[in-house]
């Protein structure tokens, strides 16, 4: 056996070390005014959208609203979609998906 091994108390006690020595270490980031405009504009299209498709019923409206929850829940994660992406996100939950169309004629 691997005589450096941690026992799980050790490896926790290890992590919860590291986990602060980086919150420490942490650089913070600055948003210029371009960037905040941006977002602050993104973030009221992400919830009117949320508010608008309450009452819309379909798997895709789940899974639209969704999306857009984690896109909001992420807002300060460095990969944001562009704004092609962004509009696609925000008409998910009202644009149901084409219908699969069944290729048997019953010939």
């Amino acid at each position: 056996m691997a005589e450096n091994k941690l026992t799980p108390l050790q490896q926790v006690e290890a992590d919860r070390k590291a986990a602060a020595a980086a919150k420490v270490n942490k650089v913070q980031r600055i948003f210029s005014d371009e960037e905040k405009a941006t977002r602050k504009e993104r973030v009221s299209k992400a919830k009117d959208a949320l508010s608008r498709s309450v009452g819309l019923k379909g798997e895709h409206v789940t899974q639209g609203r969704a999306a857009l929850k984690k896109y909001l829940q992420q807002m300060n994660e460095p990969n944001q979609p562009d704004d092609q992406r962004f509009e696609m996100l925000i008409e998910a939950p009202f644009k149901a998906p084409p219908k699969k169309r069944d290729n048997n004629r019953g010939f």
